[in-house]
């Protein structure tokens, strides 16, 4: 389970602030407030599982807005959140030190988390008491955390090392996206990429032995880095010897691997979907190529996208050129009822760096206009 906007909580709160905020939530739940129910809606179990217009106001009761509280804040239950906050309140409690160990890292203030170590070394094996129970090497791969502390410091590759010595487990598996290594959080996190980090943290937990491939049963670092539009981070795991499937070799642009599995037989049509996704979204023309002379539809959607919007999300015009050239539809609407025009507009609207899609947003209004002439056949 993860459950992203978690709230804060002050160095020193106090339970009958938290007891309080749970009877005014409870308040305007029956009151019908929106605020209120959105936020039952988002973070209770049972209820966020109704349908909008159930009427489920009436029958809540305080232990549910405590529940509110506590799973806003990353607990699963209220005793569990109770409990936290009194560990906080005492001295010397390895609760403490662990969020203070947390906050270290987010700020990546080195010489206040060494000395916690040194103070504490199992700290380094220690896990959060919240929901995802990730121990303190999760939080330098920046995803899956309280959003408040998904952050990367420039000397996050040092917090790392100092965490290894210190005997922290490198494929600890914490309660993120199904089961997640720290490898697997770092390579599909922007925050590493936005730092300017995000190859060498790669590379520090890969020299500290982590599984490249991850574990069984758990998210697949290449892959994850793929879904979540991190193509440097899978060029680097796959450079660095990561094993690729159908969709992984279509991700990374290896057209050689795709051709051996489509020649193979048997085609996972799943990998097939997705690996036609990410070689139209990171721009590997030659294995988009080949999917299509496969017999996968130039229009169809997938994941919710058709092969020009995931183009036009990735910022790829020498990708879009080609489909259009093949006959790809300016007019398919992806899940959203975007065409691949105003999908581009939407991502260069919430992009860091909105000019890299000047070329894509040019060449598709352009052929957007010349589709809409008369003269113009298609």
């Amino acid at each position: 389970m993860t459950v992203t906007n978690l709230r804060p909580l002050p160095p020193r709160p106090h339970v009958e602030h938290y007891r309080k905020q749970a009877k005014d939530l409870l308040k305007s739940i029956r009151a019908s407030e929106p605020g209120a129910l959105t936020r039952i809606k988002a973070f209770h179990p049972r209820i966020g599982a109704l349908p909008d217009s159930a009427g489920f106001r009436s029958d809540v009761v305080l232990t549910d807005a405590q529940l509110v509280i506590a799973r806003e804040h990353g607990f699963d239950s209220w005793s569990k959140f109770v409990a936290h906050i009194e560990a906080l309140r005492r001295e010397h409690t390895s609760i403490a030190a662990f969020e203070s160990a947390a906050d270290a890292i987010a700020a990546g203030d080195e010489n206040t988390f060494a000395a916690l170590l040194r103070k504490n070394p199992q700290l380094a094996r220690e896990r959060s008491s919240r929901t995802h129970h990730a121990t303190l090497l999760h939080y330098t791969g920046a995803n899956g955390v309280e959003d408040y502390r998904q952050k990367t410091p420039p000397n996050i590759v040092e917090i790392v090392a100092l965490l290894l010595e210190a005997g922290a487990e490198i494929d600890a598996v914490a309660n993120i996206y199904g089961g997640s290594t720290t490898l697997s959080l770092a390579a599909s996190s922007v925050h590493p990429l936005r730092a300017g980090v995000q190859l060498s943290l790669i590379a520090a937990l890969l020299a500290g032995g982590a599984a490249i491939d991850g574990l069984p049963g758990c998210a697949n670092p290449l892959l994850s880095a793929l879904r979540n539009g991190r193509g440097v981070a899978a060029q680097s795991l796959a450079a660095s010897g990561a094993t690729l499937d159908l969709e992984g070799a279509a991700g990374v642009g290896r057209a050689d691997l795709v051709e051996a599995f489509l020649a193979r037989g048997d085609v996972d049509r799943k990998q097939l979907s997705y690996g036609f996704a990410w070689a139209s979204e990171y721009g590997h023309v030659s294995v988009v190529e080949r999917l299509l002379s496969y017999g996968l539809d130039i229009d169809s959607l997938h994941l919710g996208q058709a092969a020009l919007h995931w183009a036009a999300i990735g910022a790829q015009t020498e990708t879009l050129r080609f489909l259009l050239d093949r006959g790809a539809s300016l007019q398919t609407r992806n899940v959203y009822g975007a065409n691949a025009l105003e999908q581009a507009l939407w991502s260069a609207a919430r992009s860091d760096d909105p000019a890299i899609y000047d070329p894509v947003i040019t060449l598709l209004a352009a052929a957007v206009g010349k589709a809409s002439s008369p003269a113009y056949p298609g």
